[in-house]
């Protein structure tokens, strides 16, 4: 006779799913806090470190921010160097997986782990010497240098997750490009990137995200107040003996989270589609 599979008693799954669903609540709540606090804190013009629903709602909190040297000038910074430096993070990182994707090597494995090796070095161990190499080549204090040591220092992730993106691109549709006299160059630019749209959007809010929020790189390599972003100006609103704008700190983070977030809803309808091979190889 084979044996009865045993379960666990009732009693005991339902124990495990009240766990799990409070540990979930708790997850939740420490991520809902923090955002009913900014909210609630940009319409409260006696704001402060509690979370409470203002007496008197306000929109002063955001007439105060939108001024041009406030907002305007760092926002638009933020928007040209991270957009700048995405934009140089995706070509680099196209150019370097279409041969680690497309023609195997012993060393690509310890290649693309060495890229992966970088990635877990902290940027404060090396703004020291990269400082100095800015100071020299006389990149410090503008904006396309700080740019360009954004991307590179994004580029070691971007590159392993463009390759592995480009990895299910199939290799029959190039075939098919090359047959036809296509060139290499212009089989990654017309057939690869097309394809793998999904994967650049993934590669492009990534990288976008990571230098929206970096606030140590453009502190360290920009000194004009002119040329800040809005990573870095955010620290207006902290003023001398421990006093800070809690009401004005809120109302610019909402500001400052905007573009963000417009980007990724922007993007999310090509996210949700995934790649779509399967017609295209057909016949």
């Amino acid at each position: 006779m084979p044996r009865r599979s045993r379960r666990p008693p009732v009693n005991r799954r339902t124990r495990h799913r009240l766990a799990a669903d409070a540990a979930l609540l708790v997850l939740a709540a420490a991520f809902a806090v923090p955002l009913a606090w900014l909210v609630l804190a940009s319409l409260d013009a006696d704001a402060g470190l509690r979370v409470a629903v203002p007496s008197r709602p306000t929109a002063d909190n955001f007439a105060a921010v939108l001024d041009p040297e406030i907002t305007y000038r760092p926002m638009l910074n933020s928007l040209l160097l991270c957009g700048g430096a995405t934009a140089l993070t995706l070509g680099c990182a196209a150019l370097a997986a279409y041969p680690l994707s497309r023609f195997p090597s012993r060393l690509n494995r310890p290649y693309l782990l060495t890229v992966l090796f970088t990635t877990c070095l902290p940027v404060t161990a090396i703004m020291v010497p990269v400082y100095g190499i800015f100071v020299q080549v006389e990149l410090i204090d503008t904006l396309h240098g700080t740019a360009l040591f954004l991307a590179a220092a994004q580029l070691p992730f971007a590159i392993w997750l463009m390759k592995n993106f480009m990895d299910g691109v199939p290799t029959v549709l190039e075939e098919a490009a090359r047959t036809d006299g296509a060139s290499g160059r212009q089989t990654l630019i017309r057939i690869v990137l097309p394809l793998m749209g999904p994967g650049l959007a993934v590669v492009a809010i990534y990288s976008f995200i990571m230098m929206w929020g970096n606030f140590f790189v453009p502190f360290m390599l920009l000194l004009t107040p002119e040329q800040l972003p809005a990573s870095v100006s955010i620290f207006t609103f902290f003023g001398n003996h421990g006093a800070v704008a809690y009401g004005q700190l809120a109302a610019f983070s909402i500001l400052y989270s905007t573009p963000v977030v417009l980007l990724y809803a922007l993007i999310a309808g090509r996210l949700g589609g995934g790649f779509a091979f399967g017609g295209a190889v057909k016949g």
